[in-house]
């Protein structure tokens, strides 16, 4: 079974949409990974719902 989904996201740096992948085995997770755009660091905190989809949320790593 394939675990991971694709979301898009928008980098809070530059505002470009950039495509992830989410490891969706893991209900809850914190991280960091540079935009693909513009290298800047990306805080991205995931929440798995009830319905298995992602909950993503992105932020500055300054904010």
């Amino acid at each position: 079974m394939n675990d991971l989904k694709s979301v898009k996201i928008r980098c809070p740096y530059c505002g470009e949409t950039i495509k992830i992948e989410i490891d969706c085995s893991v209900e809850q997770q914190s991280y960091i990974e540079d935009c693909q755009v513009c290298c800047r660091p990306i805080d991205f905190s995931v929440t798995l719902l009830e319905n298995g989809n992602p909950r993503v949320e992105v932020n500055r790593e300054d904010d």
